[in-house]
């Protein structure tokens, strides 16, 4: 297969090395000058340092439409905010399209109806015509480079697009599964990040495994109840893209999201955190907009909540843990899907 990532960052590179070994792989680079230096280093030194690039993947940068000719499968692996602007440019593709990206993108303007959207709805916007998807799961993108044993989730409503991403990328090391739910897989390759700054906070106030244990409970939860809200299905979110990538990036120590919150615990400032990262955390950006968008659909986010307060200066790390364990005792429901709305 012929296959063209656009974004070398460490994600996008992790992905075309490992593609590289049984693919003709292009990897592109919006900057000219960063293509010249990983291809002339045989390395992306800035993303993903002491890993060495197979000779059969190429870097490019220049004219996208030329970088991408006769290619049978377009990755896009930029940031969430970056994610419109490139699926306009595709327009017109007739390969399979899939993006990387796990958020929602920033607010547009005031209005309620700019708040939130995730990927697939930027791409109802701009490019319907496109046969698109995406490929989420747990996931670091160093691990995948190595070849370390990692499963994914490819999720599309195109047939044509979860096969196309299964026969790119499945493999000894690198599993990939195939869901139409693309909403449940996107709700909670976004969520994810939020609910993992809260645990690294957790974390870095040493408040203990027990406290681990429920934030990431607690906040499978949430995921639930915000993702049944917008069409998704309840079962998405015991697999690949709901528990599994919750669970890696609340608890791994190569998760930038959970970094955040444990730099806040120990008195940065939120932008001594980002700033120290040298990544962009998705958590960060989606927190207020995946909140704002939960309201508007009448669905209750604790913990989302108290990061957002966090993140925005109002609460400090300890009046955030408070403002959680001081919320009045209800039941437990173990099925939240089964009660739209409030669910403890």
């Amino acid at each position: 297969m012929k296959i063209c990532v656009h974004g070398a960052g460490a994600w996008g590179t992790a992905l075309a090395v490992n593609a590289a070994g049984r693919h003709e792989v292009t990897l592109w680079a919006r900057d000219a000058a960063q293509a010249e230096a990983i291809s002339k280093a045989r390395e992306n030194v800035r993303y993903l340092p002491g890993l060495a690039l197979p000779p059969a993947l190429t870097v490019r940068a220049g004219d996208l439409h030329q970088a991408q000719a006769g290619a049978e499968l377009v990755v896009v692996a930029t940031p969430m905010a970056a994610l419109r602007q490139q699926l306009i440019a595709l327009r017109g593709t007739t390969a399979p399209v899939a993006w990387l990206c796990k958020g929602v993108e920033p607010a547009l303007d005031a209005s309620p109806a700019s708040y939130g959207l995730l990927a697939h709805e930027i791409w109802g916007q701009v490019a319907p015509e496109l046969m698109a998807g995406v490929l989420s799961g747990p996931s670091f993108a160093q691990e995948v480079a190595e070849g370390r044993p990692t499963a994914l989730v490819a999720a599309s409503p195109h047939a044509a697009v979860r096969d196309a991403l299964v026969d790119a990328f499945h493999g000894p090391a690198l599993r990939v599964y195939a869901n139409d739910d693309i909403v449940g897989v996107e709700v909670g390759g976004a969520v994810k990040n939020v609910l993992a700054i809260a645990t690294g906070l957790c974390d870095g106030l040493a408040l203990g495994l027990n406290a681990r244990a429920a934030l990431i409970t607690r906040g499978l939860a949430e995921m639930t109840r915000f993702g049944l809200a917008l069409g998704a299905r309840a079962e998405t979110f015991m697999g690949l893209s709901g528990l599994g990538d919750l669970v890696l990036t609340a608890t791994g120590d190569l998760s930038r999201n959970r970094k955040v919150g444990l730099l806040l615990a120990q008195g940065q400032t939120l932008a001594q955190a980002v700033a120290s990262l040298g990544h962009v955390a998705e958590g960060v950006y989606c927190a207020r907009t995946v909140v704002q968008r939960a309201r508007g659909l009448g669905v209750e986010m604790p913990i989302a909540e108290g990061v957002v307060a966090l993140l925005d200066g109002r609460l400090s790390p300890q009046e955030a843990v408070a403002s959680l364990t001081g919320r009045d005792p209800v039941p437990e429901s173990v099925r939240p899907w089964m009660r739209p709305g409030r669910v403890p």
